[in-house]
């Protein structure tokens, strides 16, 4: 008897990082004879297609249309620009307690609309990859999954750090002070949140979370180098870390420079927050046009804002970022942890410049355990760069490290065990 063909809804959040990652997951279970589709917010359709997949709209319970929803994020992050600067401590205010407002609004907007087209769909499995529960996952009748594509620290243990925090575990009072304020700037955001989980018959989250945990299956992005030695570590039956998960893209073929076109090749990327600080990335331009290396410099939607170029950088609006890093030397990146995930599947050495939320919590540990550079935004990263892109391509130590660590994570081929994870918890 033939076994009928699997279902897996995937629905990440409207990010890149999340968008990505899974991505490469469906390309796996797509080999394996699996259907795996993707729900989306509608103003980031196209994606998903572009990769071969099937793609589900969600029409949100809202007034705005998909255009408006996207000019709502682009204004909510140009918005925040200023507090990009600011140490992980003061964003809870200014940035990371609205965040989680807004997060909140679209969660209760998707509830609706996730419901109908779930009973429509009717999946062998769902796999969220977002930071906040949605009701209608929980109650659509087949497993889910939890995809952990921030940092580890989002799974909170004693021996961790704080989420978001950018602090090191072996600062207790850094921890503590950071886990206080957090608690109590959030609590507004947690209740009200509860409040919506309450009207939809979803148990309470303990404070200061917005997510929980799946009954079923956990996929954690953080490979075995940066990992944190738990007090209580997470039981190996439902929570599974990947070394490497990364999504297969054609050949990419550099572009030739009119100067230094034999020097090391370095990609910029600081995901579509960071092309959003214009005003940052025109200073760091500035700052490498006068270094002896090669610039692949992802500006996201803002290329236009853009006029001249120096001879030895070389802009673009998208990469397709697994096949660009073969290419290059180091990786000059925001933390978010798909970038930091795959500089280490490619054993390239990172410089870590974070403006918010899990960047920071991947600098400080990428730099704890000897694998990149951290450069505090408020601490003028730029003039400490140059000097830090000419040790890291120096450093031969690393290099061997990163050898290893590429090879292990290469190895471990780890889009194939989520797929098979993931159909292993598929109902019959």
């Amino acid at each position: 008897m033939t076994q009928r063909t699997r279902t897996v809804a995937f629905f990440p959040e409207a990010s890149f990082g999340a968008a990505l990652n899974c991505i490469g997951i469906a390309q796996a279970l797509r080999e394996l004879g699996a259907r795996p589709v993707f729900i989306c917010h509608a103003h980031f359709q196209g994606i998903f297609a572009e990769y071969g997949f099937a793609e589900y709209p969600l029409q949100l319970d809202s007034p705005l249309s998909a255009a408006d929803h996207q000019h709502y994020w682009e204004r909510f992050i140009e918005r925040n620009v200023p507090y990009f600067d600011q140490p992980p401590l003061a964003q809870i205010d200014s940035y990371v307690a609205p965040a989680w407002e807004a997060i909140i609004d679209t969660a209760i907007e998707s509830e609706k609309p996730l419901q109908q087209l779930l009973a429509r769909l009717k999946p062998d499995a769902i796999v969220l990859d977002n930071v906040v529960s949605f009701p209608a996952i929980a109650a659509a009748g087949c497993p889910w999954v939890r995809m952990v594509s921030c940092a580890e620290t989002e799974l909170p243990d004693t021996a961790v750090p704080p989420y978001l925090s950018g602090a090191s575990s072996s600062d207790a009072q850094a921890c503590e002070t950071y886990r206080e304020h957090y608690l109590q700037a959030t609590k507004p955001a947690h209740e009200r949140f509860a409040r919506f989980l309450a009207d939809c018959g979803h148990p309470a989250l303990p404070a200061g979370q917005f997510l929980e945990d799946s009954p079923w299956l956990n996929l954690l992005l953080s490979p075995t180098p940066v990992r944190y030695e738990r007090e209580k570590p997470l039981p190996a039956e439902r929570y599974l870390y990947l070394d490497g998960c990364v999504r297969s893209e054609a050949p990419y073929i550099p572009p030739q420079f009119p100067r230094h076109d034999e020097a090391p090749l370095i990609y910029v990327s600081f995901g579509s927050l960071g092309a959003a600080d214009v005003a940052m990335m025109r200073r760091l331009i500035d700052a490498v046009a006068q270094l002896p290396y090669r610039f692949l410099i992802n500006v996201g939607a803002y290329r236009e804002h853009y006029d001249t170029v120096p001879d030895n950088v070389y802009l673009d609006s998208w990469y397709p970022q697994p096949a660009v890093l073969r290419e290059c030397q180091l990786f000059i990146h925001h933390g978010g942890n798909n970038s930091f995930c795959e500089a280490l599947y490619f054993g390239l050495p990172s410089v870590i410049i974070p403006y918010c939320w899990d960047g920071h919590d991947n600098a400080r540990r990428a730099e704890e355990v000897g694998v990149a550079r951290y450069l505090p935004r408020f601490e003028n990263p730029l003039a400490a760069l140059p000097g830090a892109l000419a040790e890291l391509l120096a450093d031969k130590a690393m290099e061997q490290r990163l050898g290893t660590v590429r090879e292990q994570m290469q190895a471990s081929r780890g889009t194939e065990a989520a797929a098979r994870a993931i159909l292993g918890i598929c109902a019959d």
